[in-house]
């Protein structure tokens, strides 16, 4: 009587794996169908005004402003660098920073234009040897009342990197008067 039992269950777990397997078959072939038919069919095109309105826009002032990205030429002085001599009012000025010795510690300061002849601290950053002997910074000079930078007045002329504690020549740069599109250029003083 145990046999046919042990039997009975295992013919049961047979017949139920059999019939799993069909339906999973079934499942399967369905699925690859609707796949396969979906390849044939090509996906229109729906016209949204509100997004051929906002291309429309964008394609303008990209048609309408003069500002072209200059290439980079890596200015040097050290072991620091940046990677052109003129901005565009918007653009990252990109300070890079490598193969900083042990016993050079300091400041970077970077110094905006007052006038001719006079400039004011816009940010300083520090630099230390025996932390870091590389790194990688950006600044972007932008329009705010808590700098002093009322308009775009503020920020176009000849700007520096002042190099404090080391004896590495002066690095300049120029912001001009070219400005990258969509940039905020709205007096703020």
């Amino acid at each position: 009587m145990n046999n046919t039992k042990i039997i009975g269950g295992i013919g049961g777990v047979a017949i139920a794996v059999i019939i799993l397997g069909i339906i999973l078959m079934v499942n399967l072939d369905s699925e690859v169908a609707e796949v396969e038919d979906t390849f044939d069919k090509e996906i229109q095109p729906v016209e949204i005004p509100e997004i051929q309105d906002k291309l429309d826009k964008i394609e303008q002032i990209a048609n309408s402003t003069d500002y072209k990205q200059l290439e980079r030429e890596w200015i040097t002085s050290g072991p620091f660098q940046i990677d052109r001599n003129e901005y565009a009012i918007g653009e990252k000025i990109f300070i890079r920073i490598g193969g900083l010795s042990i016993d050079e510690k300091g400041q970077i300061a970077v110094m905006r234009p007052l006038n001719a002849t006079h400039y004011s601290v816009y940010l300083t950053i520090p630099f230390d040897g025996t932390q870091k002997s590389a790194f990688n910074y950006y600044i972007e000079p932008q329009i705010s009342s808590t700098r002093g930078l009322c308009s775009i007045d503020d920020i176009i002329g000849k700007w520096s990197l002042v190099f404090r504690g080391t004896n590495y020549q002066n690095l300049d740069f120029k912001i001009t008067e070219k400005v990258v599109p969509g940039t905020n250029i709205k007096s703020v003083c």
